[in-house]
Formats: C-alpha cells, sequence, structure tokens
C-alpha cells in the first residue's frame, strides 16, 4: 500500500495532517502501536521540517507485510552540514519559528532514533530527501 501527501512550506494549519492520517491508516490495517508510534514521530518530524525549512514537499509511505517505508523529499535550501544536523539541539530555523514554539533542533536526530534504517541526502540549494524505514 502507498500513501502520498503534498506538504506545503509555512502551512503550519495543515502541519501534521499527513502525518495524523497515515497513524489512521496504520491502525485500520493493524499494525503494532509500538510501530505505529515510530512512524507518526518520524512522520511529524518529517513533516515539520517541510513546512519549516523548504519551499514545497511530499511524504510518501509504502507500507508493507515486513516494515514501513517513509520517504520526505522536498524542494528547499538543502542542508549544508548533515552531520551537524543530526546533533540535538542544532537548529537553522528561525526566530519567528522558534517564537511559534517549533525549531527546537530535535526534527532529524528524533527521526534518526525511531527508526530502524535512516538514510539522508541532500543538495545545496535543490532539496533535500530522507528515507526511512520502520520494521513491523
Amino acid at each position: 500500500m502507498r500513501l502520498t501527501y503534498d506538504v506545503v512550506a509555512n502551512d503550519f494549519n495543515s502541519a501534521g495532517k499527513a502525518a495524523e492520517q497515515a497513524k489512521r491508516v496504520l491502525k485500520q490495517i493493524g499494525v503494532d502501536p509500538s510501530v505505529i508510534r515510530k512512524v507518526s514521530i518520524a512522520a511529524y518530524e518529517a513533516e515539520m521540517n517541510i513546512v519549516i525549512h523548504a519551499y514545497k514537499g511530499k511524504l510518501l509511505f509504502s507500507i508493507t507485510p515486513a516494515y514501513v517505508e517513509l520517504i520526505a523529499e522536498d524542494q528547499g535550501p538543502g542542508i549544508s552540514d548533515i552531520q551537524r544536523a543530526l546533533e540535538e539541539g542544532y537548529s537553522t530555523a528561525p526566530d519567528r519559528i522558534r517564537e511559534l514554539g517549533f525549531g527546537a533542533g530535535m526534527g532529524l536526530p528524533n527521526m534518526k532514533r525511531f527508526t530502524d534504517i535512516f538514510e539522508i541526502d541532500s543538495v545545496i540549494g535543490k532539496g533535500t530527501k530522507v528515507r526511512m524505514v520502520i520494521n513491523l
């Protein structure tokens, strides 16, 4: 089963809806709650990163009997230092985002922490692609 969601930059009213919808589908098909929790956290963090940092993006879910694959792909400025971006607390979010309570620098670390496979590729000036796999 595949699910695809468009994510719009700076749309904080819709932020988190893709993660919520995927969570609902996973519950309906009987996925273990511990797996749903991991997928939900990773998806929410990926979705928020697109909303905060990119111009636009997509979340793609592939659900198989063995795993859930989540791909977050955006068109945006890219990440100049991926290793630093993976450090807890490191953030490039502007002050206006932090004033809203976002941009604490936990997005990528949480995505990595709650997934079994975490791969990230970024091109400056083009965008970022994160592939995550959560085993069932």
